[in-house]
């Protein structure tokens, strides 16, 4: 019997891929940022490549333009990478039975973008006949950037309008007066890298004309192109729409163990 590959994860969102379909087995190694309980091998932007070559993987996993360079490195050091880099929601499941396929099962990844699907559907179905509350998601405060790639499509899965981007133009730094304009009903807080730091108290002390509901969410439920934004989904879904019938949130479906690790 073929034994499978050897993965080390050097991105968040492939990590939480991985887990969410039952390859955790197959992770020798991950950054850091990973709540695995594995070899570390440094941080996202600077991986030791020392340890890397220690840990012996049979492919690295990597993601978003950021990471371009790291890839690029690493393949002159002579490992198999498999690079992601989606923009739009229907990317993100989309990388799922690729950044499962380095683990040797792709198939599970198709089955995890199915049945993030068949949630994202059960949302539409709950959400889909209310009025859609204007949404300004803010992904970094200093300067104020408004966020873009799959979040455009996040806020529209949960039931609400982004009119400050579209689904895959990138973040982008966004003034005072365009938000003002557009008068959003809800302001969400998710600062890249922050975890759950988004100060509401802080945005409101910036006294800019908007009369909206702020809330901070976690950065990984909007920020990170991974299974984390069915979670997100069903966090707003829940702020904008209170009292519609909504499904229990989303959770990864229970798996055996592969036996690897």
């Amino acid at each position: 019997m073929t034994e499978p590959p050897r993965v080390v994860s050097l991105a968040p969102s492939a990590t939480a891929i991985l887990t969410a379909a039952g390859l955790t087995g197959r992770v020798v190694g991950a950054t850091v940022h990973s709540a695995l309980d594995r070899p570390r091998v440094g941080g996202w932007l600077n991986p030791d490549f020392d340890r890397l070559d220690a840990l012996d993987p049979d492919v690295l996993c990597t993601c978003d333009d950021m990471q371009h360079d790291i890839a690029a490195e690493a393949r002159t050091h002579g490992f198999d990478v498999v690079h992601v880099a989606p923009a739009t929601l229907d990317e993100v499941f989309d990388t799922f039975s690729t950044v499962c396929e380095a683990a040797g099962d792709a198939d599970a990844g198709k089955r995890l973008a199915a049945e993030c699907q068949r949630h994202l559907d059960r949302v539409d179905a709950a959400v889909g006949d209310e009025s859609r509350p204007t949404v300004y998601c803010e992904e970094w405060a200093d300067p104020p950037m408004a966020a873009g790639n799959w979040v455009p499509d996040v806020v529209r899965a949960a039931g609400g309008s982004y009119p400050f981007l579209e689904a895959g133009e990138r973040s982008r730094e966004i003034p005072r007066k365009a938000v003002e304009a557009a008068a959003p009903d809800h302001v969400v807080l998710h600062p890249c890298g922050k975890g759950t730091r988004g100060d509401p108290a802080a945005f409101e002390a910036r006294n800019w004309g908007v009369d909206a509901d702020v809330h901070a969410i976690d950065d990984s439920l909007l920020n990170q192109p991974s299974p984390a934004l069915m979670g997100g989904i069903d966090r707003l879904a829940r702020c904008f729409h209170p009292h519609a019938d909504l499904p229990e949130p989303w959770s990864p479906p229970e798996h055996e163990s592969d036996g690897r690790i």
